[in-house]
């Protein structure tokens, strides 16, 4: 692949924002920085803003496509829409479910990264993230309460074996009495544990966090609200400095000034955005099946089919990173890290995706100065844009 070099207005480097510059790529690789034109072909894109590709650590599925198909194609063909809508890595997520069924989950997963050749062109899958079936019945959402359970390492490492070591995250509710002796053995694999779906109190979530959890389930969402005399499960997300939060940026599921909110708590460098986003993402309206539960979208948002409850979004985490700018809560730089290097940091991966650095495979985006997304790069090939 030849090299070429990106032009913008700013780059979102890993120790700063820049202003005008160039960009080096090179065999698909990030190259080198410079304000001075290199003397290789330009790809201008005057005006705009380049970034990381977007990182999306809490996603079920898209384009029709979710993890509990168990088809390596169908999590294929969900990177590569990802990839047109700006997303460059994703953990494919599973949902509360048999030990059986997300074992088989777990290994079509990683079966999906085995059989991609150097001609793929789509979201890269650093890791898997465990949505359950650790929860608790009071919060449950959209997990199917059939098969809730406690926390059970032994478990844990079938999964990991079945995924092939892909595991990053788990999700738990706190209150269970085996959580921190499971957290504390995760923590020692390097693998985060996430805490959510649960009516946990501030002292049972904060045992959670001293044993070694460090990130939140879309915040606000399925869990323990604040209160002045029991803080509870966001209580502790919001005061717990070393900790992430996941947020749910797409107005629904999370009113914006609440965004502002959370964000002001933790600093905008410990909120990850993340989209939640179902299978029928990127799809028209209409009826379909989450998790084994059927759901109805609906205006931009999936429910439910009884609508009791709301079951998970269709945002595109560039839209996410967009809503956060226009709700003037945070700057397109601070949006940008949020949805890639924050998002990295966050479950371990940063090593591999989330910034731009020399030498990294060249995944990233290109922004309008309103923060609509421009164009997408993946191994340094245009993506088309959907």
């Amino acid at each position: 692949m030849a090299t070429y070099a990106v032009h913008a207005a700013h780059f979102v480097l890993p120790g700063r924002l820049t202003g005008e510059g160039y960009l080096t790529i090179t065999d698909g690789r990030f190259g080198s920085f410079s304000t001075e034109k290199p003397d290789c072909e330009i790809v201008d894109y005057a005006g705009a803003y380049v970034g990381a590709g977007l990182v999306d650590t809490h996603i079920h599925g898209f384009h029709n496509h979710a993890t509990t198909d168990i088809d390596p194609a169908g999590i294929n063909d969900a990177s590569v829409a990802l990839a047109q809508r700006g997303t460059t890595a994703w953990l494919p997520t599973t949902f509360t479910d048999s030990v059986e069924n997300i074992g088989n989950q777990c290994e079509a997963i990683a079966d999906a990264v085995d059989e991609r050749d150097d001609d793929f062109v789509g979201a890269r899958i650093p890791g898997i993230y465990l949505e359950g079936p650790f929860f608790t019945e009071k919060h449950k959402g959209a997990q199917n309460p059939k098969y809730l359970v406690p926390p059970s390492y032994d478990d844990f490492a079938e999964w990991q074996r079945r995924a092939r070591g892909l595991i990053r995250k788990s999700a738990l509710a706190p209150e269970y009495p085996e959580a921190p002796e499971y957290i504390s053995r995760l923590a020692a694999e390097g693998v985060v544990t996430a805490l959510g779906h649960s009516d946990a109190t501030y002292d049972e979530s904060i045992a959670a966090v001293d044993a070694g959890a460090t990130v939140f389930v879309h915040t606000y969402n399925g869990m323990r609200g604040l209160h002045q005399r029991e803080p509870g499960v966001l209580g502790c997300a919001m005061t717990t400095d070393e900790t992430y939060a996941e947020l749910i940026c797409d107005g629904h599921h999370v009113q914006p000034a609440a965004c502002a909110a959370l964000v002001r708590a933790k600093g905008w460098d410990h909120v990850v955005l993340i989209t939640d986003c179902l299978a029928c993402g990127g799809m028209p309206e209409g009826n379909y099946m989450s998790g084994g539960l059927p759901v109805v979208m609906k205006d931009d948002l999936c429910y439910l089919a009884d609508m009791s409850s709301i079951a998970g979004s269709v945002l595109t985490l560039a839209k996410g990173v967009k809503n956060m700018v226009d709700w003037g809560i945070v700057t397109p730089e601070q949006a940008i890290r949020m949805g890639s290097e924050i998002a990295a940091r966050s479950v371990g991966v940063d090593d591999v995706c989330g910034s731009m650095l020399p030498g990294r495979n060249a995944d990233f985006n290109v922004y309008a100065a309103d923060m609509s997304l421009t164009a997408t790069y993946v191994g340094g090939e245009l993506v088309p844009v959907a």
